[in-house]
């Protein structure tokens, strides 16, 4: 401290000795002369200032506050360290989270395609027990309309042969066929 003292003294000497002032030839040490004055005070000022340790107080608030900064910067960066710890976290639990629900999805979509070909086989089967029962139906109503023709037919041709044989055939040929009719039901009888 000392040490800066002189070197401050020696700096204030030096200025002084190269001062305009005694380049004009006025004196300069009065009490008269401002400039000297304001150099007492400043002076003074300055020892004043080194007195009560000033300059160190000062060193010691900045370095106090240096050590502060410090510490917010390291705190700072723990800070960011945890925040992008806990963002990658976030973003594998994301991922996950969006692999499961593509799973889900994809499994959604086969359920529904097994579906979807299950409710086509029972469509195909119900459509083919439907057309079965229908050509039955049509089978069936065929097969009587067929029936219904042929007992038509056999009644409409019962009755022409009755009346053809009736306008033909005269009582004696009737009884002629009545006759050769029993005895061919008696020899197939007996």
């Amino acid at each position: 401290m000392v040490k800066n003292m002189r070197l401050a003294l020696s700096t204030l000497l030096a200025a002084l000795a190269a001062s305009p002032a005694f380049a004009a030839g006025e004196v300069f040490f009065s009490l008269k002369n401002t400039d000297f004055v304001v150099l007492l005070a400043f002076i003074l000022f300055i020892a004043v200032l080194y007195y009560y340790k000033v300059p160190g107080l000062l060193a010691g608030m900045l370095d106090k506050r240096a050590d502060g900064i410090k510490s917010e910067l390291e705190e700072a960066r723990t800070l960011r360290e945890e925040a992008q710890t806990l963002l990658a976290s976030y973003e594998r639990k994301q991922k996950e989270v969006q692999d499961q629900a593509d799973r889900i999805v994809s499994a959604a979509k086969e359920e529904a395609n097994t579906a979807a070909e299950q409710a086509r086989a029972d469509l195909a089967k119900s459509l083919e027990r439907r057309i079965a029962a229908a050509e039955e139906q049509i089978g069936s109503a065929q097969a009587a309309a067929v029936k219904e023709v042929r007992d038509q037919a056999v009644v409409i041709a019962i009755g022409a042969a009755r009346d053809v044989i009736a306008k033909q055939m005269s009582a004696a040929d009737g009884n002629k066929l009545i006759d050769e009719a029993i005895e061919h039901v008696d020899a197939k009888l007996h």
